[in-house]
């Protein structure tokens, strides 16, 4: 996937420190950080699993099948409150890189989130009009919160070591805990709601679970990262628009953040229709619960054949297999009505593996930016990568839900208000299949395309010297902030 050299008018670097202008060689020791500190921030990804899942997974299902609205009005129920995480994002990392220190935001904001988001589920309202606006409010308010947790916990790797390898290390840790937290809330979730009785009662009962899961993620990751080291640089940009001016003209991070986006879209629309395909085109009791464990499952296990894989051929290299594999098995899926269920649930496997990769090696991409940043300018503005970082995935994962709920109005689905999906004509029923397999696909796959100037080889014998040269930019060096 890597451009050609010596094109006209592009020019590959081998590392910003060896261009004409560019900042000087940035040659620190590589810092081993202790498990205790790898497990405690780790735990963080319970919080944001649960929260960056669930919605995804449960609400819209919700809206349509048990509050009555509408599939189109769901969707933008559903957007809405996450594009606000656009506005508020950036914000958010702003503040938190002023702050002293970036654990009380985790503390506070987290337990707001686990009461807010109990709340999303509560209804007490009646009518479907007025629980659907009710949920709208509610999750903007937990999104908001939400914020304030997840910019400065994505923030803390390029803060906690100096190694670039050792922050794959610390990814690697943090994807685990998160495929953990994503099969234990995203597939549970849906059974605390089979098992108290479904309807609005049932989903009441799933809301407490999944708040109180983001309790215990938000007091393990303050707890256990209370003896961690932090490696802070020196004073960050004047003000809000030059943070964000240094952060969207860093030409690598800008293509690996539209990648991001539109690769979280792609996971948000199959999310979002994980539901709609078991009860319409697999039609299995906890076909919901099946499907999902049999995505997130497999992650546990891959994960350390993708750092075997990245320490051989690079994150860049690493993340685009890893991205295809997800595409071509989500694609394989559009076979699902004539396959056995066994097969379907092998295929989802393989869309899990695919997804484990992406998630390690794209969020092990981004804390190398951050720290390239920090060592060419000396400021510290971790916060406001990692601000548009968060904002942009929310954005993405908002839009799966948006995107695949315009497929069911575009294709006929019936909205039902008594618990129970209602029956489907052969339209609907197809537009829950090529929602949930060739929409995910093309946006997965299509978006490593994207990727072309991003470049991340490294110098022969480095060895645990942080001299990776990360991108290459065409018309020369990266501009100084």
């Amino acid at each position: 996937m890597r451009p050609s050299v010596g094109g006209a008018g592009r020019s590959w670097l081998r590392c910003a420190s060896m261009t004409t202008g560019g900042p000087p060689p940035v040659v620190t020791p590589t810092s081993v950080l202790p498990r205790g500190v790898l497990a405690g921030y780790a735990l963080g990804s319970l919080v944001t699993g649960a929260f960056g899942t669930v919605p995804g997974l449960l609400l819209l299902p919700y809206l349509t099948d048990t509050l009555g609205v509408a599939a189109g009005v769901s969707g933008l129920l559903v957007l809405l409150p996450k594009a606000w995480d656009v506005v508020v994002n950036p914000v958010a990392g702003r503040i938190s890189d002023r702050s002293g220190s970036r654990r009380p935001f985790l503390l506070s904001a987290g337990l707001m989130l686990g009461l807010l988001f109990a709340a999303i589920f509560i209804a007490p309202f009646p009518s479907g009009a007025a629980s659907g606006a009710y949920v709208a409010v509610a999750f903007l308010a937990a999104a908001t919160a939400f914020a304030f947790f997840q910019v400065p916990y994505v923030a803390m790797p390029a803060e906690l070591t100096d190694g670039y390898t050792e922050r794959t290390r610390l990814m690697t840790w943090r994807v685990a805990v998160l495929a953990l937290a994503i099969l234990v809330s995203g597939a549970l979730a849906p059974l605390v709601v089979e098992l108290t009785g479904g309807g609005r009662e049932g989903h009441r009962w799933s809301g407490a679970f999944v708040g109180a899961l983001i309790v215990v993620g938000t007091l393990a990751t303050f707890l256990g990262t209370r003896e961690a080291p932090s490696r802070q640089a020196g004073e960050s940009e004047p003000n809000l628009r030059a943070q964000l001016r240094v952060a969207t003209g860093n030409a690598p991070f800008r293509a690996l953040l539209i990648c991001w986006v539109v690769q979280a879209a792609g996971i948000g629309t199959m999310l979002a229709g994980v539901k709609y395909f078991a009860d319409h085109v697999l039609v299995q009791e906890s076909g919901a619960t099946l499907l999902f464990a049999a995505f997130v499952g497999p992650a546990l296990l891959v994960m350390p054949l993708w750092t075997a894989i990245g320490r051989r051929h690079g994150k860049l290299r690493s993340l685009v297999t890893a991205s295809l594999l997800f595409a071509v098995a989500a694609l394989t899926l559009v076979a699902a009505p004539s396959l056995p269920a066994v097969a379907v649930y092998l295929i989802v496997a393989v869309v899990g593996a695919g997804y484990a990769g992406q998630q390690v090696f794209a969020m092990s991409m981004l804390p190398d930016c951050i720290a390239h940043d920090t060592a060419r300018t000396g400021r510290r503005q971790a916060g406001v990568f990692t601000g548009l970082w968060t904002a942009g995935e929310t954005l993405g994962l908002a839009l799966g839900p948006g995107i695949y709920a315009s497929v069911l109005q575009i294709f006929g689905y019936v909205s039902s208000a008594t618990g129970e999906s209602a029956a489907q004509s052969g339209s609907a029923r197809l537009g829950v299949l090529l929602g949930f397999t060739v929409l995910p696909a093309l946006l997965v796959g299509a978006a490593v395309l994207l990727l072309r100037r991003y470049d991340d080889r490294v110098e022969a014998g480095a060895g645990p010297v942080d001299k990776s040269a990360l991108w290459t930019s065409e018309g020369g060096a990266p501009e100084r902030g």
